[in-house]
């Protein structure tokens, strides 16, 4: 695997620095941004420098890789599930994350009630939203988000809590500005519309390549992968 040529910790405090800057140059509180490691491929060592370092929240993409490194985590940081999620992989992961940020349609946000009224807990969630409207990609198209976010917040154990999306990969960061712009959009009707067991305080966007353009237009919580550990590599 590519490394950067920094460290994990001086890579923690140059995106705590730029996030800084970001928000204070939209005329936001930096404080109100929480920065995500994402841990996708990466090793148990590799994420416990980055917790280390002071990272708080984990970004975790895969079932298997999560049930596989959890007991080796070191500190006291939160984990999210982030990555597309089969309903038959949730029971694996409902007991070690506080949220679940890719719920995309009413089948899994039942199972994931479902398993966590098990529990006896209950799972805070993101809904995805397809915001470049891809057939290759998970998530709710963006006119059909209010009418899931109505279905699913009808469930027991789960809460909405705001809403997720990844932009298409286009070469220049500013090419998603249009879709971070309509992201925020989404969040501040469905905000107005003040439905029962909702709030969409949090929005989930925003990456290693483009995260200052999405606290730009809103985002309160930006999921760095390669920018803090270096690129990947999927072997």
């Amino acid at each position: 695997m590519e490394r950067s040529t920094t460290s994990v910790a001086e890579n923690v405090k140059r995106i705590t620095h730029e996030i800084a800057e970001a928000a204070i140059s939209a005329g936001r509180d930096p404080l109100a941004i929480e920065l995500m490691a994402v841990t996708k491929t990466r090793t148990a060592g590799e994420v416990n420098e980055a917790i280390e370092a002071g990272v708080s929240l984990l970004g975790e993409n895969r079932a298997q890789e999560l049930t596989a490194r959890y007991k080796d985590y070191r500190g006291e940081a939160k984990i999210h599930f982030i990555g597309h999620m089969q309903t038959n992989k949730v029971k694996s992961v409902a007991d070690k994350v506080a949220m679940i940020e890719s719920v995309d349609s009413p089948r899994l946000a039942k199972a994931i009630s479902d398993e966590c009224e098990k529990l006896g807990i209950i799972m805070d969630i993101l809904v995805e939203i397809n915001i470049g409207e891809e057939t290759s990609k998970s998530g709710v198209m963006p006119d059909e988000a209010e009418r899931l976010i109505r279905q699913i917040a009808l469930f027991p154990a789960i809460r909405v809590k705001g809403l997720m999306a990844i932009p298409p990969v286009l070469n220049k960061a500013l090419e998603n500005e249009r879709f971070f712009a309509r992201m925020r959009q989404i969040q501040v009707d469905i905000e107005e519309k003040k439905i029962d067991n909702v709030r969409v305080g949090i929005l989930s966007m925003g990456m290693s390549e483009d995260f200052k353009v999405a606290i730009r237009h809103g985002s309160s919580r930006v999921r760095i992968g390669t920018a803090l550990f270096g690129n990947r590599s999927y072997g």
